[in-house]
């Protein structure tokens, strides 16, 4: 006999309720979405167009009461978000078992869900946002609702298909199809820029599902903690500041959001004094209570940040300091100072510069709000001002020594459109919003460009992720020995060229436990190649089958990955063929994925460096202990990491050359169309140059 349904079961079965659930007013104790600019995105027709479709999720009875709420929602957020319809229960993600399912992957892909939804780890929970600003994983609380009813009901020989946050239906498929198959934001080409986001979004047609927002896979700062921790020891080595640690380097940076908050935890592990500015007070607030800053640490008096940098710089006291205040303000007083920086980028969300992504100087974040809903002609001039003396400031300290990189955030080309001086000698054509299909026309590379991609990507190193679904302790200690007993014995016999990245990840997941405070779901995240990514997962798997593990494994990635994104600027910045700006990869990447058994895939327009920018796909499997699972992650992974690396050699990068030659010689069913250089000095004769 079926044990009885708890109250949270009946409320995920229930979908859209049968009775109208009394109106909720705005909860003052979480971080809510700036407003949405309404007025010209939107004419008369269109606002009714938004609210007819707002109201098409909802029994017509309701219709006189929720239409005048849904227009006040538009008019006050430039949104419609249906506060009304969120739910009651605590949003966290569960144990796999407290899920009403027929399905356990469907069962899992709701506890990833929710994770992106936890107050801990979301951005602003009420408005579904996840982080970046406009990271949506639904559009409103309808399309949530709908979403974990059709995923509690649904089979294994069923896939729900997402829209942009909307779900369009449970459809008939089979069991090795995957269960969820997302898109965000598809728009025709022509239809892509800002604005475009900014109506359509309005309208309810689209969103911006950024990269693991949209894809159900984001799993709080360390992520990224892991990410730029590689970067910044990646970035010593280039530079000769240190070879496994940077004990008494100083590094200056912005942004403390969910994704640059981690920026705080990188500084501390790789020993180095970080310096970080901030404008948001509930972002500080939120880093200091996740522990990745401590509240001694943050100043507002420039002379007294710089007396602890350099105290911490001559101690070789590896910690993050934070200013709250404008980035720009303090790249000016470090200029005027003299101070020695060695290290430099930008992480604010300048991808989102429309909507609060950055701060103009002269104002605090709530004047700089005031300032954008009232008057955003003159907000945005303030932008683009404040721009142009932050670069100004961040070209003196690169005369004086301080290497600066773009962070894949959008700043050089948000600066470069303000008129800032970013741009090569011989590129001002490139402020006119022309492109360059070779090299970067920007005076800084993209950390991808110099050191992510030749150094991690071209040898197949990327963000491989996963959640323990039973929500313990106990089972993530033990993946956690489990990856690093798989890269141990990867080492010993690994080509010289990868030892480094497999020594540095051995060390990050040997001390992640103590590192990474756990911020909702049980999961973690290191840099692995494809061999390694698939010798783990089968070690997980193994587990399962054995018992040791006491459930099953959703394993994803960052889209920020070999072969996931389209990126010209930021993940495909260092392919220097012209195809940096063609999007083929990541659409084969999740087509490939979906027929090789990945659970659930995700296609998304936008993501890092804004709407229009990047197309990106992702993936999550679940494993669980089944010969099916160990079938499908050998297929998938291979395929999710070698896509990336054939292209990459195809554009004729040395590294990803050896990379998939060595891949074939393993794998006689591997065959990869290969370049043949021509000589520069010809080509060059025959054009008469």
């Amino acid at each position: 006999m079926a044990a009885p349904l708890t109250k949270f079961q009946k409320q995920i079965l229930e979908g859209i309720p049968a009775r109208l659930p009394q109106a909720k007013p705005l909860d003052p104790h979480v971080s809510h979405a700036p407003r949405r600019v309404i007025e010209g995105v939107l004419n008369a027709d269109e606002k009714i167009l938004a609210l007819q479709n707002a109201l098409r999720y909802f029994p017509k009875k309701w219709h006189e009461t929720l239409a005048p709420e849904f227009a006040a929602e538009l008019e006050q957020y430039g949104r419609i978000y249906m506060h009304r319809f969120r739910p009651d229960y605590p949003m966290r993600a569960r144990a796999l078992e407290e899920y009403p399912c027929q399905s356990k992957q469907a069962a899992a892909i709701m506890l990833m869900i929710q994770n992106n939804l936890d107050p801990k780890v979301a951005k602003h929970p009420h408005e579904l946002i996840t982080y970046g600003g406009n990271g949506a994983v639904f559009q409103n609380w309808a399309q949530y609702r709908l979403t974990m009813r059709y995923l509690a009901e649904m089979s294994d020989e069923q896939t729900l298909v997402m829209y942009s946050g909307h779900p369009m239906g449970l459809f008939p498929s089979h069991p090795d199809a995957p269960r969820v198959v997302v898109t965000n934001g598809m728009m025709i080409p022509n239809y892509s820029k800002k604005e475009d986001w900014n109506k359509y979004n309005a309208l309810g047609v689209t969103q911006y599902g950024q990269m693991t927002a949209g894809s159900y896979m984001y799993i709080g700062p360390q992520g990224i903690v892991h990410g730029t921790t590689i970067t910044l020891l990646n970035a010593g080595r280039l530079l000769g500041l240190g070879k496994n640690d940077l004990k008494g380097v100083v590094y200056v940076t912005s942004g403390l959001g969910g994704m640059s908050g981690a920026q705080a935890g990188a500084a501390v592990i790789t020993g180095c004094v970080g310096v970080i500015a901030e404008t948001d007070p509930d972002s500080i607030a939120q880093r200091v209570a996740d522990g990745y800053i401590k509240a001694e640490n943050v100043y507002t008096d420039l002379l007294a940040l710089v007396q602890r940098i350099e105290a911490c710089r001559a101690a070789k006291t590896g910690i993050a300091l934070v200013y709250h205040g404008n980035i720009a303000d303090l790249w000016e007083y470090l200029v005027r100072e003299n101070v020695k920086v060695e290290l430099g980028s930008d992480q604010t969300s300048c991808h989102n510069i429309h909507d609060m992504g950055y701060t103009p100087q002269g104002y605090s974040f709530a004047e700089a709000k005031q300032l954008l809903n009232t008057d955003k002609p003159r907000f945005m001039e303030a932008v683009a001002q404040t721009l142009r003396r932050h670069v100004a400031a961040i070209n003196t300290m690169a005369e004086r020594g301080t290497y600066f990189w773009d962070y894949g955030n959008a700043f050089l080309k948000e600066a470069g459109d303000a008129g800032a001086e970013v741009f090569r000698p011989g590129t001002p054509a490139m402020a006119l919003g022309q492109v360059s299909v070779g090299i970067s026309p920007y005076r800084y590379p993209s950390y991808v460009e110099d050191i992510m991609g030749p150094m991690c990507f071209d040898y197949g190193f990327g963000p491989f992720r996963w959640v323990c679904c039973s929500g313990k302790k106990s089972d993530l200690d033990k993946t956690d020995k489990i990856a690093a007993s798989v890269l141990a014995d990867l080492l010993r016999t690994a080509p010289k060229a990868i030892k480094g990245q497999l020594r540095d990840n051995l060390l990050w997941i040997k001390n992640a436990r103590k590192n990474i405070p756990r911020v909702g779901s049980a999961s973690r995240i290191l840099y692995a190649d494809a061999i390694g990514r698939v010798r783990i997962a089968e070690a997980f798997n193994e587990a399962i089958a054995n018992g040791v593990l006491e459930g099953p494994v959703v394993l994803g990635r960052d889209h920020h990955d070999v072969s996931g994104t389209d990126s010209p600027f930021r993940e495909t910045a260092n392919i220097y063929d012209g195809s940096r700006y063609t999007a083929d990869m990541a659409v084969q990447n999740v087509i490939g994925d979906a027929f090789r058994g990945a659970t659930w895939v995700s296609l998304h327009n936008g993501g890092g460096v804004g709407w229009g920018e990047v197309i990106n796909g992702g993936f999550g499997m679940v494993l669980d202990g089944s010969m099916e699972s160990d079938r499908r992650l050998r297929q998938m992974l291979f395929w999710d990491v070698n896509n990336g690396i054939a292209r990459r050699a195809w554009a004729r990068n040395p590294h990803a050359l050896d990379t998939i030659r060595r891949t074939m010689e393993a794998n006689p069913g591997l065959q990869v169309t290969l370049p043949h250089f021509a000589d520069e000095q010809l080509v060059k004769s025959v054009l008469n140059l």
